[in-house]
């Protein structure tokens, strides 16, 4: 299973760059969450405190009611609430059983305080999003 989830999170731009034993330690922070179809899995505007990774089952992303795109395993959202804390951009809505691993912000924030390695590829990772999340906004 660590092995899957190690898969799973070098696949998330956010967490690209860090190495084995980076990722396992992300890893092993990661919960499965699950959510039946139409389910809510979180609501455009409302706090955020956490990320998910799509391990089975399809979703739907809309903004303002408008539908941006569909999500299936191996996509994730919520990255940048893992770490701010920020409202949602966006409404997700499972489309089917939805399987995910979930991550907390208070579950990675120790890790990240910890270790000033994690620290430092995530804050790279997140400067070079954040110009592309602004154009996707506007």
């Amino acid at each position: 299973m660590a092995a899957d989830r190690t898969k799973l999170l070098r696949g998330v731009p956010l967490f690209a760059d860090l190495d084995r034993r980076e990722l396992n330690e992300v890893g092993s922070s990661l919960r499965e969450r699950t959510f039946a179809a139409g389910d809510t899995v979180l609501s455009e505007g409302h706090a955020g405190v956490g990320f998910f990774v799509i391990v089975d089952g399809e979703a739907t992303v809309t903004v303002r009611g408008e539908e941006r795109t569909k999500l299936g395993a191996g996509d994730y959202f919520g990255e940048i609430a893992l770490i701010t804390g920020s409202e949602r951009t966006a409404t997700v809505t499972a489309d089917s059983d939805l399987s995910c691993l979930a991550l907390t912000s208070w579950e990675f924030r120790p890790l990240v305080e910890q270790n000033g390695t994690i620290a430092w590829k995530l804050l790279s990772a997140l400067a070079k999003k954040l110009p592309r999340r602004e154009q996707l906004a506007t």
